[in-house]
């Protein structure tokens, strides 16, 4: 069967308002330091086996390499199974956000369906991405980025494989909050100028983590503070050296961002139709 993002939409509002109470109360919670909240089992089981089952190989993705991270990306969505396409996009339709602009509370939200650093991500074993802040704004600088969506499509995933969300609410000198990377788990978490996050290195070499994911953005920054930065990333409390080599990193590309607010190579990172 061939499922439209209408119906998967469909799927994933009904989950939502089911659970809506404790969601609402989840996010409220954490709200003052990175707000967040997840939901199991958000879709039928076999159509996220199926989602999984079409997901491209690393050979046929576009590998992203630095100090900074290590994991594969596709955003070319027609280069792919038609279904890859229509679950990303079901995040995008308007009930669902309506849903999540309930949930979090937060009025003015905006998907991207241009799908500026979202898309697909595949991890494999080693592969990781550092404590980081998002980028602040959208592929035009018009927009504040707000909230990051994860779906995982990953079976039988564990915690102790690695390839897990931290969340350092606390700062990046305190243990990180671990959300598993778990099948059929979608994750909402607020981006702003405090919400450090990253993904644990993948040790089981048997098992890739496989995600969905999409922003959503607002004209209103989250937190009146907030202000406009690149994608910043630090070394983990284990990496001294790291973190100073990310600091300087960070400084020159912000450096040249004040100069040329979208960056002087055009990002590949974005969906063209």
């Amino acid at each position: 069967m061939m499922y439209t993002s209408q119906e998967i939409s469909e799927f994933i509002v009904a989950k939502l308002t089911q659970n809506k109470e404790e969601l609402k109360a989840n996010y409220k919670k954490s709200i003052h330091e990175i707000g967040y909240f997840y939901i199991d089992d958000l879709l039928p089981n076999d159509l996220v086996l199926k989602i999984n089952s079409c997901f491209p190989e690393a050979k046929d993705m576009i590998l992203k390499q630095s100090i900074r991270e290590d994991k594969y990306i596709a955003v070319q969505m027609d280069n792919y199974d038609s279904l890859l396409e229509q679950v990303v996009y079901a995040f995008q339709h308007k009930n669902v956000v309506n849903c999540i602009s309930e949930i979090c509370e937060i009025e003015d939200l905006h998907p991207d369906e241009n799908l500026y650093a979202g898309g697909l991500s595949l991890m494999g074993k080693r592969q990781f991405l550092n404590p980081h802040l998002d980028n602040s704004h959208d592929k035009d600088v018009g927009k504040w980025r707000v909230l990051n969506l994860l779906f995982y499509v990953n079976p039988n995933w564990q915690l102790n494989f690695g390839g897990n969300l931290e969340l350092w609410p606390k700062g990046l000198k305190n243990n990180p909050i671990v959300v598993t990377s778990k099948f059929n788990r979608l994750v909402v978490m607020a981006t702003h100028q405090k919400s450090w996050h990253s993904v644990s290195p993948i040790t089981n070499s048997d098992f890739s983590r496989k995600c969905v994911s999409n922003y959503y953005f607002s004209n209103f920054p989250l937190k009146n503070n907030d202000s406009f930065h690149i994608t910043t990333f630090r070394g983990r409390p284990n990496q001294p050296i790291k973190n100073q080599l990310l600091k300087l990193d960070s400084f020159l590309r912000m450096k040249i961002r004040s100069v040329f607010k979208k960056g002087i190579v055009t990002n590949k990172h974005v969906y063209k139709k």
